[in-house]
């Protein structure tokens, strides 16, 4: 189960015998993997008690109540929500609660949507009634219960250790039915909401059950809706540490323009963190509002997909889509904001083969061409991203780099997943099992939320895969890449270079025109057809599908309980014979973990090495298999 369930009434007997805050860990840690921190715990027990209190108070003794509720496909966890019939129309009525222990906040310089709590080791928080209103529609959005009957989700955040005078400034922001705001001074008002919005007199156990077994509607997958994003902005929500990164680069735009400067902002997160979507989000907004916008990354594959599908129709959408290269001779702060999406792949130098000599002679660093070209320049990127020799998107280095031009930076970082089933425990199991995250390799029990298997062969890897595509699901396989890549034949085929004993396939295309039915690889992880080719690193960052096969080549295998690289088995022509062998092997074990975290519903790997499939093997015993129950792929709940 995603949350910790009890009726209000138990809920104050465990609150009242001290054994609440013990329960509620224990099933934390069931779902994600390890315990609560020491100041999560005293969270629970002074929040918690107060809001038991209040609902016996209110007379709610029968609503149930779901503890740190886990929305679907992220890892973000929502404190409180009550489930209940409505006392006048007999519904389910859900009434979604932030709590906060404040006792004094203030609204960050003017801004209606940060707020500033003194005392926090945080810069700035989420204003809470935005945050609530944000789960709300995000619960809307993704729960089929909510298909026909929007209003039945209430949401509030409860205050309950502030004063009006201070947090006056909270108020300024008007109120809807799923953004109320509640301070201790405000107690009563608070009980009346919760008698409006559920009935005391009948158990809410009926609704919470309907609630927590609800199909998940499909994700609203990133380039599907990137084109009414960019127009209406209607289609992605943001939470939390989103909504945070998203209003700080708006507040530093407004900052920077009011006092006529430069500020930089670096996003840094790992894969599904939504830094995409904060990216298509903000160039979508800052373009309604009349700025000069664009967005740039260095993956050829990344940019023609965001103009295929982002600017669908649109000449003027396409040209916002460019690449890191593209500012060599750009006009210093000739733009407000550029967004660097997958900053990562930032290259020492734009200056490459095509190159001209004048440009050549002059060149600067790509990072500085980047910060010179717009008043405030975002960089959004994951350090473990990083594949390719050469590449120097990491935040040390654009820290270094503002500091040397007395620029202000400010970093953000995100924590949350939106991606493979938003299971913090399965992104951890894969920088364990690679030897990036500090840890040992480790055992894979499941946690509820992802599929994770070890496939015996290619061919049952595909079999599988293929089964999840013709049901209407996206899939890929991807590879390390470790094989020969040839050009197509004569008569226009590709050639089956992924030879694994009796079963071989043709890698994705290597030019961006199709072959034959083969989309380019620009569009192998996007164009159904692409399933069927055996994708690289290059095609599949900055990617997701709901459905990953992975083969680790023989630049990655096992030996003595831990996987080792290999880099005489690479055969990326990107690595030299000069790159030393700690970059290389860094570089190797990155590209793997991109591959790995592809996957929004499941990966299924394989190794053609018989100790490595052994090892994988013996890592992977599922104990529980994922309990989400998926709408069918138009939508429809079963």
């Amino acid at each position: 189960m995603s949350a910790f369930r009890v009726s209000a009434a138990g809920l104050l007997r465990l609150a009242s015998d001290g054994t609440l805050v013990d329960r509620v860990d224990e099933q934390v840690r069931m779902t994600r993997g390890y315990g609560a921190a020491p100041a999560e715990r005293r969270s629970w027990e002074r929040s918690l008690a107060v809001l038991a209190q209040d609902l016996a108070d209110a007379g709610l003794h029968d609503v149930e109540v779901l503890i740190e509720y886990q929305l679907p496909l992220t890892s973000r966890r929502v404190d409180v929500i009550l489930a209940g019939l409505h006392p006048r129309t007999g519904a389910d009525s859900f009434v979604v609660v932030e709590l906060k222990q404040w006792s004094r906040a203030d609204p960050y310089e003017d801004s209606a949507t940060l707020v500033d709590v003194p005392g926090s080791p945080r810069p700035r928080h989420l204003h809470p009634a935005v945050q609530v209103e944000d789960y709300c529609q995000y619960l809307i959005d993704f729960l089929g219960l909510f298909a026909e009957s929007r209003n039945t989700v209430r949401g509030v955040a409860y205050l309950h250790n502030a004063a009006d005078r201070d947090v006056a400034g909270l108020f300024d922001r008007p109120a809807t039915e799923q953004s109320r705001l509640f301070t201790m001074d405000r107690r009563a008002a608070f009980l009346d909401h919760l008698r409006a919005s559920l009935d005391g007199s009948q158990p809410g156990a009926g609704a919470a059950d309907r609630f927590l077994h609800s199909a998940v509607r499909p994700s609203r997958r990133l380039l599907t809706y990137a084109a009414a994003e960019l127009q209406d902005r209607t289609h992605f929500v943001l939470l939390d540490e989103q909504r945070i990164a998203y209003e700080s680069v708006m507040h530093a735009v407004e900052a920077a323009r009011a006092a006529d400067s430069k500020r930089i902002v670096v996003v840094s997160g790992g894969p599904g963190s939504g830094k995409s979507v904060i990216a298509l989000s903000l160039l979508g907004e800052l373009a309604r509002q009349g700025r000069a916008a664009l967005h740039a990354t260095g993956s050829r594959s990344f940019t023609q997909t965001l103009r295929r599908y982002a600017g669908k129709g649109s000449r003027r959408i396409q040209s916002m889509f460019l690449y890191f290269n593209s500012f060599m001779t750009a006009e210093r702060n000739g733009i407000d904001v550029l967004i660097c999406d997958e900053a990562h792949r930032i290259r020492e130098t734009s200056v490459n083969r095509f190159t001209r000599a004048a440009q050549r002679q002059s060149a600067r660093t790509q990072l500085e061409e980047l910060v010179a070209a717009a008043r405030v320049p975002v960089f959004l990127l994951d350090e473990h991203q990083v594949v390719k020799p050469g590449e120097q998107g990491n935040v040390e280095i654009i820290i270094a780099y503002a500091r040397q031009r007395g620029l202000d930076v400010e970093v953000i970082p995100l924590h949350d997943q939106f991606r493979c089933g938003g299971s913090e425990t399965y992104e951890q199991w894969v920088l364990d099992l690679l030897g990036l995250g500090g840890g040992k390799p480790a055992v894979w029990e499941g946690d509820g939320r992802f599929d994770l298997r070890v496939a015996g062969s290619p061919r049952e890897m595909e079999s599988f895969l293929a089964t999840r595509q013709a049901a209407g699901e996206t899939a890929r396989i991807t590879a390390g890449y470790c094989w020969p890549w040839s050009d197509p034949r004569p008569d226009g085929t590709l050639v089956d270079d992924v030879h694994i004993g009796d079963w071989a396939r043709p890698w994705n295309v290597k030019s961006e025109r199709s072959v034959g039915n083969a989309p380019g690889s620009a569009f192998w992880a996007t164009d159904p057809n692409g399933f069927g080719q055996v994708g690289c690193v290059y095609t599949a960052q900055g990617f997701e599908y709901e459905w990953s096969g992975v083969i680790l080549g023989p630049d990655l295998v096992a030996r003595d309980g831990r996987l080792v690289t290999r880099r005489d088995e690479c055969r990326d022509p990107a690595f030299r014979r000069t790159t030393p062998d700690a970059e290389a092997d860094r570089l190797i074990r990155n590209t793997y973990k991109v591959l790995l975290t592809r996957g929004m519903r499941g990966t299924v790997v394989y190794s053609a090495d018989p100790e490595t499939r052994d090892f994988l093997t013996g890592l992977v015993h599922v104990r529980r298999k994922p309990e989400t129950v998926y709408a069918s792929a138009d939508g429809t709940v079963p």
